[in-house]
């Protein structure tokens, strides 16, 4: 047999699977298109306002991550818009910074609880979240109360203010509510996490309603999924104690699936964009190839491999066209970037032809009906393409969704390396009798920039404290002159406290607060920084045993006047809230004058946005 028909050959099986897959794809696309105009009844703010709000416990489960569960769980503490949850974080004994920053935590955040395991890590998710859910059983005997919903969330996670509300308003009906799960945007150079966008956006988009409607089993995300304590307490009675599986490394997609067997609804709640960003929970995902390979392959293992191990592909006939469209990816994966290189082979061939007018022999050699069958995959995969682009426009605009063809052919040679990587970890587990442990990826959370962008406003936080009814906000928000700040302008009206408005003031800020008593000056912290610069920057120097700084200020210093700041001491500073006049009377008695004309000028404290001029001290 000649080189080409060798060539042709090959091309069979590659073409029929290739053709396969994306009439399988395309499909799926066809019958998004015909449901766009389906129409989904969202709950109007007075309907999430009016709810019960149900007690919901928020498990999030830890190994190593003492560098962003302190910004994670501040923030979003700050930002969720639900007046009756908890936060219980699982850690293990043998990862002490972890522990540290958590127990930190819960002087600033009184419904935050620690459940360390009683075994060193890491497990496994799974095992951590069935840890978590027996301490919470524990804090319910303790305090005579009880949780309803349960919400599971990472360390990386920026919740949706609306989030918990969404899942308690919805969760009336059903036993199972996902919220949706999108990338963070960044910038375009960085291809590896632009794949994830541009198939986050399109499985959220696409895939993930149209399985719903379909009838499909809705895998949990992991993160944003709200789950009825029913449902878990039955779980919890078939696994003899343990509501996830602590072996299977996509608990999420097990989960979803054994919720779905129990014959409990489950909902996807659909992507709409409110007035600042998008209802999903945000995070950032992995930057670099061997990070991506490294979370991909664990994917491809819990889903693929362990899926089929577990349910083979006759334990719900019902769901055997997803088992499909799950399972795919152990073949399609691997023959992506052949089928991308014979496209590329394609092509060439065709222009050798064209240019030097002999024809290719090993184009020549292939049957009509195949020349037919590469030809219908090109203009699928070129539809496929366009549907990715659209879904990444939608979301991330257009000049990124330029980028999806690129990033497609990258992200093609990624999960084939993932896909390699989880069939040879598999394969010796199997062969070693092992078990498979959990392959965690370090997390990176966002910067303060981009979270002072969803901070929450002066006003909504007031009247999530209690502190002023919504009547009276709106109608100071009509009253209020310009140029002044909603927080003062409601002292003035004797509708708030300044201890209510401080305490609004800190949840906004992420600030703890800080009276007097808590200053106490020392000669070596005063040194820290010069008078001059304490004067003109309503700063007040102060100490901490054991060689920590604090500083005093009367106000929230913008980024810019933090580094001027830092530039005085080698150590890291930190700011909590001080009230004016009670930082005032502390300078008196010191001999510090500070200059009272020195007003704050901070770019998160414009009267749009209804903040007060709050206070603040640093520490190091």
């Amino acid at each position: 047999m000649s080189p080409d028909q060798w060539i042709a050959g090959c091309l069979v099986p590659l073409s029929v699977w290739v053709l396969t897959s994306g009439l399988d794809d395309l499909f799926v696309t066809a019958v998004f298109l015909l449901r766009r105009r389906t129409t989904f009844r969202w709950p109007s703010a007075a309907e999430l306002d009016a709810a019960p709000h149900r007690r919901t416990a928020i498990f999030v489960p830890l190994w190593r991550e003492h560098a962003v569960i302190g910004a994670m769980l501040e923030h979003n503490h700050r930002v969720i818009r639900y007046d009756n949850y908890d936060f219980f974080a699982g850690v293990y004994p043998n990862d002490s910074p972890t522990c540290n920053a958590v127990s930190d935590l819960q002087q600033r955040i009184p419904n935050l609880h620690v459940v360390v395991c009683p075994h060193d890590g890491p497990t496994s998710k799974a095992d951590c979240l069935n840890w978590i859910y027996r301490g919470m059983v524990e804090y319910e005997r303790r305090r005579g109360s009880r949780f309803e919903r349960i919400v599971t969330h990472d360390a990386e996670d920026l919740i949706h203010p609306d989030s918990l509300a969404l899942i308690d308003f919805f969760g009336r009906d059903h036993d199972m509510v996902q919220i949706p799960v999108l990338p963070l945007a960044t910038p375009l150079r960085q291809f590896i996490h632009g794949i994830y966008c541009d198939e986050f956006a399109e499985y959220q988009t696409k895939d993930i309603p149209v399985r719903q409607a379909m009838g499909g089993f809705l895998p949990s995300n992991g993160v944003g999924a709200g789950f009825s304590r029913e449902v878990l307490e039955e779980l919890e009675q078939l696994r003899g104690g343990s509501i996830f599986d602590a072996t299977c490394l996509t608990e999420d997609y097990e989960h979803g699936f054994r919720v779905y067997c129990l014959g409990r609804r489950q909902m996807f709640v659909p992507l709409r964009r409110d007035a600042a960003d998008w209802t999903a929970t945000r995070e950032y995902f992995p930057r670099r190839f061997r990070t991506a390979v490294r979370q991909r392959s664990r994917w491809v293992t819990g889903i693929s491999l362990q899926g089929w191990e577990r349910h083979g592909w006759f334990s719900a006939p019902r769901q055997l066209y997803w088992f499909w469209r799950d399972r795919k990816a152990l073949a399609g994966n691997l023959l992506s970037p052949v089928a991308n290189a014979g496209f590329l082979f394609w092509v060439a061939g065709g222009l050798w032809s064209l240019i030097s007018g002999a024809p290719c022999g090993w184009r020549a050699a292939l049957p009509s009906w195949l020349k037919v069958v590469c030809e219908a995959t090109f203009v699928i995969s070129l539809l496929q393409i366009a549907a990715r682009a659209y879904c990444a426009g939608r979301i991330y605009g257009a000049r990124f969704a330029c980028g999806v063809p690129l990033r497609a052919l990258l992200g093609n040679w990624l999960n084939c390396a993932a896909t390699m990587v989880a069939l040879w970890q598999y394969a010796t587990a199997r062969w070693n009798g092992v078990r498979l442990l959990w392959r965690k990826t370090d997390h990176r959370y966002p910067d303060a920039a981009l979270l002072r962008q969803q901070s929450p406003r002066i006003g909504e936080l007031l009247v999530r404290l209690g502190a002023v009814s919504r009547f009276d906000l709106e109608n100071a928000l009509q009253s209020l002159p310009p140029g002044h700040r909603l927080g003062e302008h409601l002292l003035h009206l004797r509708k708030i406290t300044r201890q209510n408005l401080y305490r609004a003031l800190s949840l906004q800020s992420g600030l703890p607060m800080a009276g007097p008593s808590r200053l106490p000056a020392t000669a070596t912290a005063v040194r820290l920084i010069p008078a001059r610069v304490a004067r003109q920057s309503s700063v007040l120097p102060a100490g901490l045993p054991a060689g920590s700084r604090h500083t005093g200020e009367t106000h929230s210093p913008a980024e810019r006047g933090r580094k001027g700041l830092v530039r005085f001491s080698s150590l890291q500073l930190r700011f909590q809230l001080v009230p004016p006049e009670q930082l005032q009377t502390t300078a008196k008695e010191r001999g510090q004058p500070l200059d009272a004309a020195n007003q704050p000028v901070d770019d998160a404290a414009t009267p749009n946005r209804g903040d007060a001029p709050g206070s603040s001290w640093t520490s190091g």
